[in-house]
């Protein structure tokens, strides 16, 4: 059971210890009637807001999620409901309802209100809510702005008039600042030059043309966490991202190098089992590299393709249309839940190739793949370097059966191409990846996203920092 203390959630005055509640997640039929029979008392008898009863179509959803608070002796003393907004799949977009605290425990001092909204907004997170909105009481409203709550509409809900409201999600945005918004200022002496960080129209890009040539290279670390947890798997995906780092630029992959630290040569082994597999799968050698025993786990690759005509990330201007390839196969990979999805170590070489080769044979405006920051961090890199915005049509996004949108949106997802190009201009078949026209490039900065009630949520602003490419 999800337990919180109210005192935690308040962060305020909560009145003497013996006022003290808890709030959980009314996962018994005793719990949820004695949550029912509150909202009854509050919303039929009291306020008169519904006629015979509060009950409608949310509490039929089994996605649903009554919260309570509960007193010192086990009584429930408050509640609250979250619900996903539409029906069908989840968008990643929740609503809060029922909100009702018995008479006897209400006031700022007792804090169940405040507290109930907070682990609300807690749980709504955790689900994958990318965007969290509330019908509000405008008695209510203050306590929602102490809590930082938005609001976007006065409406009439039920006969009454009511706030509609927003509770700022930030995954996005702390996604982003913890991978890419150092970048700028950190890489800025890097710069110098007319080849550095890839020169005029390819800064920021995860792949380099290589001056006076038609090569274009690619380097990445894996983190080192994951080196030592998890050796093959890591050596898998060094290949992986390097390789998807080529396709986005256009480049035919031609070979590989590795830079191998380990603590010794059992484990060493391991790793390079990974890295093997993978150049095999997608038929790219491993022409050379660095190994050191007795170190640290640590791992790099380097990737180096072809192409006479780079496509830049940086290429987009206002008004091209945003498009999304991603391969939906697959799963979480174990251990990695909501943080990295693996298509790709089930695919045949034929396979990889034809997702690899989708913007060499499509040459659209402008190309990244989908890496640490996510879908949206990702768009919002291509926009920044394309000195523009972006807007993402959440319910267009292709988006497996087995992930959140929220998570989906957030995570390191294998194989996903983002794409900018002139509308109607469909990317060539990219062989077991879904395509789908789901955003646009828009004056401005930032991405928005925009729900299926037209609404635009604010999701990030700069990413990296370097600017326009």
């Amino acid at each position: 059971m999800s337990v919180f203390d109210v005192e935690l959630l308040t962060r305020d005055t909560v009145g003497p210890r013996d006022r003290t509640a808890t709030v959980a997640v009314a996962e018994d039929g005793a719990t949820l009637a004695a949550a029912r029979r509150l909202r009854h008392e509050t919303f039929v008898v009291e306020q008169s807001l519904f006629g015979a009863t509060d009950r409608d179509d949310v509490d039929d959803d089994a996605r649903a999620l009554t919260l309570v608070a509960l007193d010192p002796t086990g009584h429930v003393v408050g509640t609250v409901r979250l619900a996903p907004a539409t029906p069908g799949r989840d968008l990643g977009w929740w609503v809060g309802s029922r909100l009702a605290v018995a008479r006897p425990a209400r006031g700022h001092a007792a804090g169940i209100g405040q507290a109930l909204v907070r682990a609300a907004c807690a749980h709504a997170e955790r689900l994958g809510a990318l965007r969290f909105d509330a019908h509000v009481q405008t008695a209510n409203v203050p306590l929602f702005r102490r809590l930082g709550w938005r609001a976007l509409a006065d409406e009439v809900a039920y006969g009454r008039p009511h706030v509609l409201m927003t509770w700022a999600v930030d995954r996005v945005t702390r996604l982003a600042a913890r991978t890419k918004a150092p970048l700028g200022p950190l890489l800025t002496p890097l710069a110098g030059g007319p080849s550095g960080l890839g020169g005029d129209g390819f800064r920021g890009d995860d792949a380099a043309p290589v001056p006076g040539s038609d090569l274009v290279a690619a380097t990445d670390a894996i983190l080192p966490s994951m080196v030592e947890r998890d050796p093959t798997w890591a050596g898998w995906c060094a290949v992986l991202v390097n390789l998807n780092d080529l396709a986005a630029m256009g480049a035919t992959p031609v070979a590989l190098l590795d830079a191998l630290g380990a603590r010794d040569a059992s484990f060493a082994t391991r790793v390079v089992r990974g890295v093997a597999a993978a150049a095999q799968a997608w038929d790219v050698p491993v022409v050379g590299g660095h190994t050191q025993l007795g170190v640290p786990g640590s791992l790099s690759v380097t990737a180096l393709g072809r192409t006479a005509d780079p496509v830049p990330g940086g290429g987009g201007r206002p008004g091209q249309a945003v498009t999304v390839t991603a391969d939906l196969a697959g799963g979480w990979r174990p251990g990695y839940r909501g943080a990295q999805w693996d298509s790709t170590s089930a695919r045949s070489t034929e396979d990889l190739r034809a997702m690899g080769s989708l913007v060499a044979r499509t040459r659209p405006a402008a190309a990244k793949d989908v890496s640490m920051a996510g879908l949206v961090g990702t768009l919002g890199m291509l926009a920044e370097a394309s000195g523009c915005g972006a807007v993402l049509d959440v319910a267009d996004v292709p988006t497996p059966a087995g992930a959140t949108t929220g998570d989906w949106l957030t995570c390191f997802p294998g194989f996903a191409m983002v794409t900018a190009d002139e509308p109607g201009r469909a990317p060539a078949p990219a062989g077991p990846a879904t395509t789908a026209a789901c955003g646009a490039l828009t004056p401005g900065d930032g991405v928005g996203l925009r729900w299926p009630d037209g609404r635009t949520t604010p999701a990030l602003t700069t990413v990296t920092g370097l600017g326009p490419a």
